[in-house]
């Protein structure tokens, strides 16, 4: 079965939903097997590297309160603490186009999704930029990546075209919210669902395409 998870590092609800379906496949075992790749989507492409304040942004872009910001946020740290994701203080948004860069290049050698839920954790749980060169290359180093390769890439433009071809083929194909799982390229599952959720649709889906395994 092929899953691929479109969404971005700047995403809290990305990191919910990636959470989430690792428990869920994990539940699943090796009724199914599974291949899971990260695909990229900016929630704000045209973000300065500087970036901005968080809840500054956040508040003109969705036209929240204060009031509003802080319930949404401890909602998401409620549902995070459900599937084992600790949410720590994110102040400020930066660009995460490097970090799609990285990830596309890691996915090369087999470190692409420990890379995505470093970088997950380094910005939702620890506050730190995700577009940061150091910050990406310790991240890459931690998961077992050259960081001297990875190094070269950031130095580079080395996959920015691939990245971009990816956003635009997801956005042609009407994904305009993160973070979005499609399943065997026909099935759409949208939001940071409960494990529950994306299990039922796996085993169903599965099921219904003969992925499932014979005795």
């Amino acid at each position: 079965m092929k899953i691929d998870f479109v969404s971005d590092v700047a995403c809290p609800w990305c990191a919910v939903g990636l959470n989430a379906l690792e428990i869920a496949l994990k539940r699943i075992g090796d009724d199914i097997p599974v291949s899971l790749q990260m695909q990229p989507y900016e929630l704000n492409p045209d973000m300065a590297i500087e970036g901005v304040d968080a809840s500054e942004y956040l508040a003109r872009k969705y036209g929240l309160s204060a009031e509003q910001l802080a319930a949404n946020r401890a909602n998401i740290r409620a549902r995070g603490a459900e599937v084992g994701f600790s949410f720590g203080d994110r102040a400020r948004v930066w660009n995460t186009f490097d970090a799609h860069r990285l990830l596309h290049w890691a996915g090369q050698h087999g470190r692409q999704r420990e890379l995505k839920h470093a970088l997950l954790r380094a910005y939702h749980g620890e506050g730190r930029n995700p577009g940061a060169k150091d910050v990406l290359l310790a991240l890459a180093a931690e998961v077992g990546l050259d960081a001297e390769a990875a190094r070269a890439v950031l130095e580079s433009d080395a996959h920015a075209a691939e990245v971009r071809q990816a956003e635009a083929f997801w956005q042609q194909n009407g994904i305009s919210a993160v973070p979005s799982v499609i399943i065997n390229d026909r099935h759409l599952i949208q939001g940071g669902q409960p494990p529950e959720v994306f299990e039922q649709a796996i085993r169903q889906i599965a099921a219904s395409e003969g992925s499932t395994p014979q005795a």
